[in-house]
């Protein structure tokens, strides 16, 4: 984790302390279950509550167990006998330290998922308000780069709108597939403590129990949920390299905030850079190569073994932290875009009505002429637009063979912008609902 790229929510899910403190109430909730069982003292499961629970676990003393005893769990839990007393003997009793680090994993991963569901929604919010706002501001759309037809800016915000509102529904479904809780014992045998104990702990912790667990949960539901992270970080950065390309000089339809006392360059006092949506660009990268090494980790040998554990150590905070920043920065470069309505009309004008040429083609067909003959004739007006600078609907009437088959009126009625907008209403409702 990198302090530029991290909010503090969710560091603090990654933090030692908070991995101590979800460890010692894994065990602790074991122990009550164990304690209803008859497995243990009811007054022990008492005594490491409160013992434990008052504890300030020392992540310094812990660390200096671990480099003697070469494991972490071992580490702690010797650390929490300290403050425990001889009631210490009790816990862990049947467990096996992935029921406590892959339950605390799902612990964090879910909570996690919280606070990036939460971003979405801002962004969702942010969205759809500027969508709103420019629903009817006409400008072009382009494919491969090149004017195509017109759109509006306010349908650009609510495909992405649709586009995260699918991520919010992807992240709902990993959220729940990650929430799982394992508490099985050495190979997830239930051999050496009790499946309620497995139940009792989820349902404590929010989780459900992992219906087969080979001593660790199954990598799948991780690799999902890195996925999940991985498509989602893809579509900030399609929202971002739109705006980016917005932003161009020779475009300038829409750009990010530039705040009072911002620089752009170094060297050119004159520079405003898209520096927000590039760094966006950068940290989707960063988000998508933690899938790959989480798919990596669905092969573990057998029953288990901890190939997975260096991956996960690094990709569960980094991969969270950095979606987390990522949404946020999306979220304010959205709220403040400014917008350049009469940069679009102009670039939309730039080529001269050449934007209308499917109209046009369409009425020669409907007036009798071939497809081909259609295309023909509209592309040759449109190539002197191209290559002259001619303006289309001059060359249109000009064009005895277009004349010939469409009048004057019904040439001029196809470079009419609202054909074009007409059923912007419609993918407004398809998108937000009747509201």
């Amino acid at each position: 984790m990198i302090p530029r790229y991290s909010r503090p929510e969710m560091v603090a899910i990654w933090s030692p302390e908070t991995r101590f403190r979800i460890w010692f109430e894994i065990e602790a909730h074991a122990c009550d279950a164990l304690a209803e069982l008859g497995v243990i003292p009811k007054e022990a499961a008492r005594t490491i509550w409160e013992k434990g629970g008052a504890a300030k676990f020392d992540v310094a003393k812990i660390d200096e167990i671990e480099r003697v005893t070469k494991h972490d769990v071992i580490a702690f839990l010797t650390h929490l006998a300290e403050f425990v007393g001889p009631d210490a003997r009790f816990i862990h009793q049947g467990m096996t330290s992935s029921d406590v680090l892959d339950t605390c994993l799902a612990v964090q991963l879910t909570r996690a998922s919280d606070i990036l569901l939460a971003d979405i929604d801002a962004l969702l919010t942010a969205l759809k308000r500027r969508a709103f706002e420019h629903k009817d501001t006409v400008t072009i759309g382009r494919s491969h780069g090149i004017h195509a037809e017109p759109t509006t800016f306010g349908v650009k915000l609510a495909q992405a709108y649709a586009e995260f509102s699918r991520c919010r529904e992807r992240l709902v479904h990993a959220r729940e597939d990650i929430a799982t809780c394992a508490i099985s014992g050495a190979v997830g045998t239930f051999a050496n403590i009790e499946p309620y104990v497995e139940e009792h702990v989820a349902a404590k912790l929010g989780l459900k129990p992992e219906p087969v667990s080979t001593q660790v949960i199954p990598r799948d539901r991780h690799a999902m949920f890195f996925a999940t992270l991985g498509v989602i970080a893809s579509s900030v950065e399609r929202l971002a390299v739109e705006i980016r390309h917005l932003q161009r000089t020779e475009v300038l339809e829409a750009e990010e905030y530039f705040s009072p006392g911002q620089k752009g360059s170094s060297a050119m006092p004159h520079k405003r850079n898209p520096v927000l949506t590039e760094n966006l660009t950068g940290l989707a990268r960063m988000v998508r190569s933690m899938a790959l090494p989480a798919m990596e980790d669905v092969a573990l040998w057998h029953e288990r073994d901890i190939s997975h554990s260096s991956v996960e150590r690094m990709i569960g905070p980094d991969a969270t932290v950095t979606l987390d920043f990522a949404l946020a920065r999306l979220t304010g470069v959205v709220d403040k875009l400014l917008v350049y309505p009469e940069n679009m009309e102009k670039n939309l004008n730039k080529f001269r009505g050449l934007v209308h040429s499917q109209r046009v083609l369409l009425a020669l067909t409907q007036a009798g002429l071939s497809r081909e003959d259609a295309y023909r004739l509209v592309q040759r007006n449109a190539m002197k637009v191209w290559e002259h600078g001619a303006d289309f609907l001059e060359e249109l009437l000009a064009d005895k063979d277009v004349t010939a088959a469409l009048s004057e009126a019904d040439i001029r009625e196809k470079f009419d912008l609202g054909y074009h907008t007409k059923h912007v209403d419609t993918i407004f409702k398809r998108v937000f609902g009747e509201a």
